[in-house]
């Protein structure tokens, strides 16, 4: 009904809100969860979001695109033109060289079929070793190099699947007519966003949200220019052993800082945050400002593991007070809880059976959003 048109509008809207906050949406294909890691970011702040919504969120005429933020990320339309600069470097790619160059004539192939017949699917270019329409097997890198230098955008996500398409196609002209901006006021944006996700951050953690690799004396000049305007200020963080780390703050922050010290939020609502959320994915920060080890164990041997494949921390009030290991069951609409890992009290503020309690907690809620059952092993 029209109820349900509005109030999915306005969860998509609340949704891009959620992106706009931060800058940026890092994309994740890892669903064993139950949800993949943009889903869960949504899911997290929003009560209604449901699995499927991260899934669906980029669709010609939605206010978003597909690019390289410090991984591949939705990111607000708004910062299209900004990042001109990284599409003009990145024709050649970052990881794989002058892949457009070295293959021109399938880049030509490329681009001649997606302008001729439409759309691409990602799944059109597996080469020989897949059921792929192309007979090339670096077909798939090319249409990735083109797409980071610009020559073609990602349309929308299917099943995590990409399809490529022109940027005439894809981005509002307004946003391609738009002026391209000086690198120096580009990294002045950049930076700007930065902050306003993260509140107080190191230069460093300011250049890793965007890679801004090699680019020291460019940032530092940006800062420079942004604290002559006033847009921010140099802002030192009391680590707790007698240290203080240099950083920078939106004067709003800080003021908004002073006022939090006054009140603190409850931990009656804990929720469960993807290893990959804005809050978790610079593993320092996280160290410095919660008092918690954030790590990712995809990649080690199921043997040597220390929490879990997929670990989800749970987020009460303030504190991470524990980590959850998940894996969904969709034919059984289970969510089976492998682990349960909760934070000295020393470290969280709560005990081990708080702990555990608002671990529950945080998994039921999950679980409700993701249309399964929670259950233990």
């Amino acid at each position: 009904g029209d109820d349900d048109g509005r109030g999915e509008r306005a969860l998509r809207r609340a949704a891009h809100a959620v992106i706009d906050r931060f800058g940026y949406l890092q994309l994740d294909t890892v669903s064993v969860a139950g949800a993949r890691s943009h889903s869960i970011v949504l899911m997290s702040r929003l009560e209604r979001a449901s699995s499927e919504l991260g899934e669906s969120l980029l669709q010609p005429g939605e206010p978003l695109f597909e690019y390289w933020g410090h991984e591949v990320c939705w990111l607000p339309l708004c910062l299209y033109p900004v990042m001109a600069w990284r599409r003009r470097r990145f024709r050649h790619h970052p990881w794989w060289g002058d892949v457009i160059g070295t293959h021109p004539g399938l880049a030509d192939e490329i681009m001649k079929r997606v302008r001729e017949n439409g759309p691409l699917k990602s799944s059109d270019l597996e080469g020989k070793s897949g059921p792929g329409w192309w007979d090339h097997k670096p077909a798939k890198n090319v249409a990735v190099a083109l797409w980071s230098a610009g020559d073609l955008a990602v349309r929308e996500r299917r099943a995590f699947q990409r399809t490529f398409d022109l940027p005439e196609r894809v981005i509002p002209e307004g946003w391609r007519a738009a002026a391209e901006p000086p690198l120096a006021e580009a990294l002045k944006s950049l930076l700007l966003r930065a902050l306003e996700g993260h509140g107080w951050a190191p230069t460093g953690t300011l250049a890793r949200t965007w890679r801004l690799r090699l680019m020291k004396n460019e940032i530092a000049h940006a800062l420079k220019e942004l604290v002559e305007e006033g847009a921010v200020v140099e802002c030192a963080l009391d680590s707790g052993d007698g240290s203080r780390i240099r950083g920078w703050i939106r004067p709003g922050d800080l003021e908004l800082a002073a006022r939090l010290e006054k009140t603190r939020p409850s931990p009656a609502n804990p929720t469960l945050l993807s290893p990959f959320d804005p809050l978790l994915w610079e593993r320092d920060r996280v160290r410095r400002l919660f008092g918690f080890d954030m790590t990712i164990e995809i990649f080690v041997p199921a043997a040597r593991r220390t929490y879990g494949y997929y670990c989800l921390p749970v987020l009460a009030g303030e504190r991470l007070v524990a980590r959850v290991d998940l894996k969904a069951d969709r034919k059984a609409r289970a969510l089976r809880v492998l682990s349960c890992r909760v934070e000295s009290k020393t470290a969280s503020g709560f005990t081990p059976a708080e702990g555990r309690a608002l671990a529950r907690q945080a998994v039921e809620r999950y679980a409700r959003q993701a249309g399964l059952a929670a259950r233990s092993r």
